[in-house]
This record gives structure tokens, sequence and C-alpha cells, in this order.
């Protein structure tokens, strides 16, 4: 291992460029004779849409088009559809009506557009869009998700007696039926999860141009990978996806939301085609408010039995998920196949079964943010485990300490469609008791309550699985020095830049400062799966250690014509191949320049060191750890701080500790957020309520201690590299933590249950309702 290669804390490459300010994302696009999109949008949650009346508009200064649905009819464009392989529990098709691009006759939520305008400028588009008449029939709208759920109420399309769009389940319910039945407790907690903006630092934005003779789209924007994009694009605007270019470089986070497809992101070079010129749209923050993706936000039953020994016999949970007025494309992925395979935590619980109902509302999509229903699994779960301890009166560690799968039975087969291969929960959590001081914490809570805070402790153990499948890595070497590395699986400020020369370097002994990854352009890299999952290390390493395999048998060929020696002679290592027992030996960098060079190779010798690798990894990883969380309240005002975090993780392997710890940090802030301050919320009307920053609370780097984590891998066994993944287990773990100490924290005055966020005013409630219960 070298300097850069695998498990070195290396510096991020990339952070010089965008320090300086020299990134570039979607908005820094700038093309000659380029216009301006601006949409129009509902200002209604739901209403029947009638005449919209363009003339005006499309007569005002330095406009060019002005597109409705008449015009998207007319082209036959695509809609966008859920894309997930989801059946109902009977395995009937789930209800997947389709987006269309601009609203038809009828609007759904909040800011859905329902024309664009495109002019010389921004301000004129702007301008021309205030003169669009829309006769609106306004309609009742239905926020509640579980009254959504109810047959006979408001319903968003017609001919449906419910807003159900998918009714699933998983797990047998008979060995779950006969576990409660002989149970000698059985605890329950009804849950409701808090929807969540996405809000990255990056607002989404769009480029199109059309090169009519080629007649082919080239689009700009931030993605999380360019091909699935180029994909969605192509089959929406109706042409093949080698007709559409899609270019991504820098992504100002994305959290899963870049990764799907938007009514802009096909309408927008769409318009590019029909004018004749480039169009750019940019979404500002309150735009993306009431138009992004949303995530989060179920409804949860759910119930735990147990032996007299406090052994857990079964879970069963009944959820409503809310899915908005739309389906995005992994929507009813999300609570479903994404988490609910972790019913079980990191428990030996035999028995499990779950039934979740997706619903629409009149709001915006719901689909993945960081975690993507692994967050709300674990938060259910361990919400539960804390309420089962507090019941039996046993210690929360105690009880998870008797019910952990234990190391010696792995691989470990849950009841949901989980096999754990490795991992040790046990040793985790009490490292984790170890580095937080969890058995001294008693005396700091008295010291708090000596000046009249209350001090609180919570724990986690959390359960994460990535998704698996395909990536490709190319490897070449350039003939000006350096080697070139595409790989599909595009960064939004995960580091791969710096992550992945790492393992080239490791595995080939090429000098990191002299490899270039390229991956935001379908023209320079051939494939790709795209990021997402806490996968991209896992399969992009794999690939590209598949990739660097080839390139040494190669290697051994080629050096054993250089050297004139026998190819079973030829050993590799550190970069350079050498004749074993001696000190004759060609570097792969020469190497590489030598057989370029070379005029006449033998028949059947390489030409070429350069090569690809492929994953097609379809198994599972399952990273997990405990998180600790102590808390101090103010009893007067109800104001939460975080005094301590604690987190032991076992992500299977570490390619560069200094990334991954960055990673976990920015996923326990964004769950912390959720926790304790961010919430959305919409009123009767269906009208965005938390629609700023003015309204809509964000953590900041003052909320917040020095996080103390620390590593405990234990490698993964279905993958070569022996990593779980890293990008969403700080998110996953920290919810419940957070709220296991603010109950804990509260516990003198009987407080059992808080849903989140926990905020100052929902706290001081429960503190001033148990202070009248009390008095009376």
């Amino acid at each position: 291992m070298g300097q850069f290669g695998i498990g070195q804390a290396v510096r991020r490459k990339e952070d010089f460029r965008l320090l300086e300010g020299k990134g570039q994302y979607a908005d820094d696009y700038r093309l000659p004779g380029q216009t301006y999109a601006h949409f129009l949008r509902s200002p209604y949650a739901h209403a029947r849409v009638g005449k919209v009346d363009v003339a005006a508009a499309k007569g005002a200064p330095g406009v060019l088009r002005v597109f409705t649905y008449a015009d998207v009819q007319a082209a036959n464009l695509g809609t966008i559809k859920c894309m997930a392989p989801i059946k109902n529990a009977d395995g009937s098709a789930p209800f997947n009506p389709g987006r269309t691009l601009l609203a038809s006759d009828r609007v759904r939520h909040v800011g859905e557009p329902v024309a664009m305008v495109v002019a010389e400028s921004l301000a004129q588009a702007r301008d021309a869009a205030e003169l669009i008449e829309i006769d609106y029939d306004p309609m009742p709208v239905v926020m509640d998700p579980v009254a959504a759920a109810k047959p006979g109420g408001i319903t968003l399309y017609d001919g449906r007696s419910d807003n159900v769009a998918l009714d699933w389940s998983l797990g047998d319910p008979k060995p779950v039926e006969e576990a409660f039945a002989k149970a000698k407790k059985i605890v329950a907690t009804d849950i409701a999860i808090n929807r969540v903006v996405i809000a990255p630092m990056e607002p989404r934005a769009v480029v199109g141009e059309f090169d009519k003779a080629a007649d082919r789209y080239v689009v700009h924007l931030g993605t999380q990978g360019v091909h699935s994009v180029r994909n969605a694009i192509a089959a929406t605007l109706g042409v093949k996806p080698p007709q559409v270019r899609v270019i991504t470089n820098d992504v100002g986070g994305s959290f899963g939301m870049k990764g799907f497809g938007f009514p802009e992101y096909f309408l927008v070079p769409w318009a590019a085609k029909m004018i004749g010129r480039p169009v750019r749209w940019n979404s500002d923050r309150q735009e993306a408010f009431v138009t992004d993706t949303q995530g989060r936000e179920q409804n949860v039953h759910v119930e735990l039995a147990l032996d007299d020994n406090a052994r857990f016999l079964a879970i069963r949970a009944e959820v409503v998920a809310n899915m908005g007025a739309y389906l995005s494309q992994f929507s009813l992925f999300i609570p479903t196949m994404a988490g609910a395979r972790l019913l079980t935590g990191a428990y030996a619980i035999p028995a499990a079964t779950t039934r979740i109902r997706c619903v629409f509302t009149n709001s915006n999509w719901v689909d993945a943010y960081r975690g993507a229903g692994r967050p709300e699994q674990a938060y259910v779960v361990e919400r539960l485990v804390d309420t089962a301890a507090r019941e039996l009166g046993i210690a929360p560690d105690e009880l998870r300490r008797r019910n952990f799968v234990p190391r010696s039975a792995m691989p470990w087969k849950t009841p949901v469609l989980a096999t754990f291969d490795s991992g040790d929960f046990l040793a985790n959590m009490e490292l984790a008791i170890e580095r937080s001081g969890w058995k001294t914490f008693e005396a700091r809570r008295a010291e708090s309550s000596s000046r009249g805070k209350l001090r609180g402790i919570g724990m986690s153990y959390y359960m994460e699985v990535t998704v698996a499948g395909a990536e490709a890595a190319e490897i070449r070497f350039e003939p000006d020095g350096r080697v070139f590395l595409g790989i599909g699986a595009g960064p939004s400020g995960q580091g791969h830049e710096t992550a992945f020369p790492q393992v080239i370097e490791d595995k080939l002994g090429v000098p990191y400062d002299k490899i270039d990854l390229v991956f935001g352009d379908t023209d320079k890299v051939k494939s790709g799966t795209g990021t997402g999952g806490a996968r991209s290390l896992l399969v992009a390493g794999t690939a590209m250690i598949d990739a660097s395999q080839k390139i040494i048998v190669k290697g051994k060929k080629l050096a054993g014509h250089f050297l004139e020696a026998s190819e079973q002679d030829i050993e590799f290592k550190d970069g350079n191949f050498t004749i074993a027992g001696t000190d004759r030996f060609i570097n792969i960098m020469e190497l590489a320049k030598r057989t370029r060079e070379a005029a006449n190779l033998p028949a059947g010798m390489p030409t070429t060191l350069d090569d690809t690798g492929n994953c097609t990894n379809n198994s599972n990883t399952f990273p997990n750890g405990c998180h600790i969380c102590e808390l101090e309240i103010d009893q007067d005002t109800g104001a939460t701080d975080i005094i301590r975090y604690t987190v032991v993780d076992d992500m299977g392997l570490v390619v560069n500790p200094m990334i991954v710890m960055g990673q976990i940090h920015g996923g326990i802030v964004q769950g912390i957020g959720q926790a304790l301050m961010e919430d959305t919320v919409f009123d009767g009307d269906g009208q965005l309520l938390s629609g700023s920053f003015t309204d809509y609370a964000m953590p900041r780097a003052d909320h917040f201690p020095p996080f103390e984590i620390t590593f405990n891998n234990v490698p993964c066994t279905t993958n070569i590299m022996g990593i779980k993944g890293a990008g969403e287990a700080g998110s996953v773990g920290s919810l419940a933590s957070v709220m296991n100490a603010v109950i804990n924290a509260l516990s003198p005055y009987g407080v059992r249950h808080i849903d989140m966020p926990a905020t100052p005013l929902k706290i001081w409630r429960a503190i001033q309702t148990a202070k009248a219960k009390k008095a009376a």
C-alpha cells in the first residue's frame, strides 16, 4: 500500500479546484445565442384546468415561444412514471398513472408547471408568464396520507375509490400471528415520520441545445449519473439514446434528488429544438421548495412480541407512505424494498411482516433522500426497541445485547429477504458504550439537573443495505503520460476524484497524481448506472479491480516480450513488472508507452494495456453501527443542545478514512436536522407554509459538537473488496439516537413519546402538559 493507496487519508484533490472557484456547475454553462425558460406554475394544490390563454404572452417583448400541454401532446412527448418493478400484494400492477410534462386538464399540487415561456431574457420570460390567463376550477384537497388511503374520500385521479397507488406486503404473517399469540409481552407504538425538503446547496438547472445537422440533443445538467438521465430524456423525447448527449461536471449536492427525471429536464432540450437556439432554466430556491422531490414522510404503527426473557419473537408493521401527487422514478421502491428488508434491524427476530400502502396527496412528489427508506426503517425499529426497554424496565443496551444477531451466526437470513453476510453488532455497541461514557452518564445527568437542565442519552443500532448492480471502469494509458479512468458513477460531493484513483494506484502502482477521473459525459464514458444507494465505491471499485487484473495479465505478456523473458517468470508489484529473481524490470507507465510505440508486436501479443473492467455483483451489502447521542434540554425554552455524539461503524473496508468520516458527518447532520428542526408544513389547502429558509429550519455548524467516530470493520464476504458502503450510514443511524435521547431527557416528566421534529416548542409543550397533569 503506497502513500496514496487504499486505506490512506488522502486529502480530496477536487477540493482545491472547488475552493478556488474553478468548479463548473450546470449554471456555469453559457452558450452563444442562449435563451431563457420560465415556468408558470399552479397556485392551487388541486384544480381543474380550463382554458389557457397565451395570446398576450406570445406578443410580449422578447418572447420566442409559449408552450402548453397542447404543444406537448402534439409532439407526442412521454410521461414520467415510477420505474420500480413493484407489485401489489395480490400480484397486480400498482396504479402508476404517469405525469405529463405540463399539466393537462388538472393540477394536483402547488407548483405544478402549466406553461413554459422561452424568451431572450429571464426577466422577459417572467413578465410574459404573468400575462397568461388560466381558468382554474379549484377542487377539494387531501393532505393527510392516512385519510387519503381510505375509500370514499377526495381522490386525485378520476375513477379511483381511494388514493392508494400500491398496497404491498413482505413477510409471512402466519408465524408472526403465532408468535404474538404466545408472547408474554407486546409493545406497540405509533410513529409519524416528518417530511423533509432535500435542499442541496446547488438548485436544479438544465441547459439544452439541439444540433440540427447531427439530429442530436446536448443537455448540460447536474445528475448522479449521465447515462440513466440520457436514457430517460431519449425515451421521453422519442429518440434513440445515441441522439442525446448528457454532460455533468460538478454537482453541488444531490442526496438522491438529481438522479431523477423532472419535467424541466425534458422540456428544456425539446424547446431548444423547437426554437433552434439553446435554452436554459435555473430553479430559484423558492421554486425548488415546490417542485423538487421531497423525502421521508410516513405514518407507522409497529408492534413487537417478546417472551418472558425479553427475547424478540416477532415484529409487524402497518405503514402509510406519502408519495405526493405523482410517482417519481423510484418512489414506490423507497418505503418498500429499499427499507422494509431491514424490518428486523440487527436483531435475531424469527418472524416479521409488514404492510405498506403508498398513497397520493396534493403535495410535492416524494422519492429517495439520503438513505432512501433505511433511515425511516431504522428509526421505527430503534424507537420501538427503546419503548420496549422502558416498558420492561430493562436498560436499552441490555435489551439489545440479548437480541443481537451474534457474529457466530453469520451469514444470517432474516424473514424479510435480507441475508447479513458479516458483522459484529455486539462488539460495535460495546465499543460505542465505552467511547461515549454511557456507564457514567447518570453523574452528568445530575450535574445538568443542578443547573436546571434536563440531560438525556440515546442509543440506536442501525442496519443499512446498499444497492447492488452493474458498473464499468475503463482505464486508458494516454500518449501524454496520463491515465484516463472512465466511470459512469458521477460524484455530487462524495470525493470520487480522490478515492477512485486511490484504488488504481493501489492495484496498478500508477502514480495517483497522473490519474484523471472522467465521469460526466456520455460521449466520453461508454456506460454506467450512476451513483446512489451507497454503492459507488463498491461497484466502481470492483470494476476497477477487474480492469486492473486484466491489465496485469496483458502486462506480463508484454513485459516478457520487451524484457526477453518468459511470461511465467514475470512478477508484478508496486507498478513494476519484474523478472523473478533479478533486478530487471519495466514500470507500467513505460510499458504502456513502449507498447503504444511498438511497430511490430508478435502475433497474439496485446497491442495496448488499455482495458475495461465490469462489476455485475447482485449481492447487497450491509453497513451497520451504533450511534449514541447525549444532549441537554433547557426546561424553560425547550431548546436542545447536542453535547456529545459517538459512532462506531462497520463499513467492511475504508478506502479513504478522511472522506468516509466526512460522509458520516454529513449524514449525522442531516439526521439531526430532521430529528430536531426540519419540517415540511402544508396548510389545509395544500399551500406550503415552510416554503423558504425563513420558515424551514436548516442545521448549522454551530448546532453540533465534534463527532467521535470509530471504525470496527468486518470485511464483507460478497465482494472482492470486502467493502460495505458509507455514504448514507450517518443519516440511517442518527434519527433514533437523537429522539431516544430526547425521550430519555424528558423521562423525569413521564414523557413517553414525541414525534420528529422535536422542536423547542414541541418539547416545551410536552413539559408544560406533564406539569399540568402532575399538578392536577
